[in-house]
């Protein structure tokens, strides 16, 4: 049985995105659709991913070397049968590129916390921590606490901190293409090496449910507290005329609209534009971004932040739906030519966060491993 934050359905309350692409914030039709796809690679988004691969290998050179040498220890650690689960092949798509966020009890590949001893465990913390950042593993840690605080309120087995999986993809080298992914219930981490050369960290899902702990012994506990604060300040610090440009609808959609689609593709650009801020409100929309930048290792954090800006800080749009109030239903993006970032606080009462970073050209690394698997054919 698929389960998903609200019950046994995938859809019911939590509706997924196809049905929100036919509903109330605009987006592009069916047709619009298909042409961005067939023309998502603008001449910007071209240039900029060819200057992260020609770049990013001297920035993250070291945060691969750990990831390989972490990897290799963590399946050093395992038994046979336990390898044989944890070590897939390593493909453009098919298991590689199937990621959810939801609990799906049971029907995840790799192996979970429950099969591992202590001493896994630790090397599989070790894997972890090479790909993330110190306030990255925190959050890591507090999501999955929150499985407990559910399992509090509901009584659900399937609200279980141990019920987060590992995955690798290939066999870990400097000489080849590799991959990673650890994931539960909101969260998917997911990274791509090829050649000791390539580092992607996208889909990179984070969620928080409850968003605030009302009660109990976490009390007060707001594990993406930062995501939602600094949005809500940055759209406070507009004018009248910027906010309601920024504001595109009165009323959230039910969910992220990338949902947990395999491709990542750019969704309307209503909202304000960056061009259209002066540079104090930039610099608050800057923080909101390095605040999904700072989940990563401070090398790979920089990359991306510089590959960002040199894009053109003017090219990134921010876009809100639902109310400003606290407490109230609501949703953001900020979108650039190369990337997304989706939030969304809305169920439970607006007490239940998604949040997610995607690559339009570079989720699972996809075109630098097509390329790598022409050239070894």
């Amino acid at each position: 049985m698929i389960l998903s934050d609200c019950g046994t359905s995938r859809k019911t309350d939590c509706q997924r995105t196809k049905d929100l692409k036919t509903s109330e914030i605009p987006s592009p039709n069916t047709s619009n659709q298909i042409s961005m796809k067939k023309n998502l690679l603008s001449l910007t988004a071209l240039i900029a991913f060819a200057l992260l691969v020609s770049s990013i290998a001297q920035a993250v050179e070291p945060v691969v070397r750990d990831m390989e040498k972490a990897a290799k220890a963590f399946i050093g650690s395992l038994t046979k049968e336990l390898t044989a689960r944890a070590v897939l092949p390593m493909e453009a798509e098919g298991e590689r590129t199937n990621w959810h966020f939801v609990p799906i009890v049971g029907q995840r590949s790799g192996i979970d916390l429950k099969d591992l001893n202590k001493a896994q465990e630790s090397k599989l913390t070790a894997l972890l921590k090479t790909g993330l950042s110190a306030s990255g593993y925190s959050k890591v840690e507090n999501i999955r606490a929150l499985e407990t605080v559910l399992f509090e309120l509901e009584n659900s087995d399937h609200r279980d901190p141990e019920l987060y999986y590992i995955s690798i993809f290939g066999k870990p080298s400097s000489e080849d293409a590799w991959g990673w992914r650890f994931e539960g219930h909101h969260l998917s981490l997911n990274y791509t090496i090829v050649d000791g050369r390539l580092l992607s960290s996208t889909p990179n899902f984070w969620g928080a449910n409850p968003a605030k702990v009302l009660s109990g012994s976490s009390k007060g506990l707001r594990t993406l507290k930062s995501e939602e604060d600094l949005a809500r300040s940055f759209l406070m610090s507009l004018s009248n005329k910027q906010r309601e440009q920024a504001i595109v609808l009165d009323k959230a959609p039910g969910d992220i609209y990338s949902s947990d689609d395999r491709n990542a593709y750019p969704i309307s650009n209503y909202g304000i534009a960056a061009s259209d801020l002066n540079d104090r409100q930039k610099d608050g929309l800057a923080a909101i971004m390095n605040v999904y930048l700072s989940n990563m290792p401070p090398p790979l954090a920089k990359e991306r932040s510089d590959k960002l800006m040199g894009t053109g800080m003017d090219q990134i749009t921010f876009t809100w739906a639902g109310s400003p109030e606290i407490g109230e239903a609501h949703y953001y993006r900020i979108q650039g030519p190369t990337f997304l970032i989706e939030y969304d606080n809305i169920q439970n009462n607006a007490n239940h966060i998604h949040a997610v970073w995607r690559d339009f050209n570079g989720d699972f690394g996809r075109d630098i491993l097509w390329e790598h698997h022409k050239n070894a054919h």
